[in-house]
C-alpha cells in the first residue's frame, strides 16, 4: 500500500487557522494548538453576537419610543396597544426612526391614536 503524504493539506489548514488568528496577541497568533483553540472560542463568540445584537437593537428602540411617547404624554405600552387595536403596522425599528428624525410626525401619530 502506498504511504499517503499529507503534508500540503496539513498546511494549508494551520494557514487558515493562523490567518484567522493574525492579530491575537502572543502565542495565540503563532503556536498552532493555542491558535485553533482561540479562534473557535472566537467563532462561537462572533455566533452568539449575531444573535445578541438583534436584542440589544430591539432595547434600544424600545427606549426611544418609550421616551418619546412619555414626552407626549402616553406610554409605550398604552402606545404599542392602541396601534395593535387599530391596526397600525409599524415596527418598532420604524417608530423608533419617526420619534428620533420626525418629532411632528411622531406627536401626529399619538393624537391620531387618541
Amino acid at each position: 500500500m502506498v504511504r499517503i503524504k499529507r503534508g500540503n493539506v496539513a498546511r494549508k489548514r494551520r494557514k487558515k487557522v493562523l490567518s484567522l488568528a493574525s492579530g491575537y496577541r502572543g502565542a495565540h497568533s503563532v503556536l498552532f494548538r493555542v491558535a485553533n483553540q482561540q479562534v473557535m472560542k472566537a467563532l462561537r463568540y462572533s455566533y452568539v453576537g449575531r444573535k445578541e445584537k438583534k436584542r440589544i437593537f430591539r432595547k434600544i428602540w424600545i427606549s426611544r419610543i418609550n421616551a418619546a411617547s412619555r414626552l407626549n404624554g402616553t406610554t409605550y405600552s398604552r402606545l404599542i396597544h392602541k396601534f395593535k387595536k387599530l391596526n397600525v403596522d409599524l415596527n418598532r425599528k420604524m417608530l423608533s426612526q419617526i420619534a428620533v428624525l420626525d418629532i411632528s410626525t411622531f406627536k401626529s401619530l399619538i393624537q391620531m391614536n387618541g
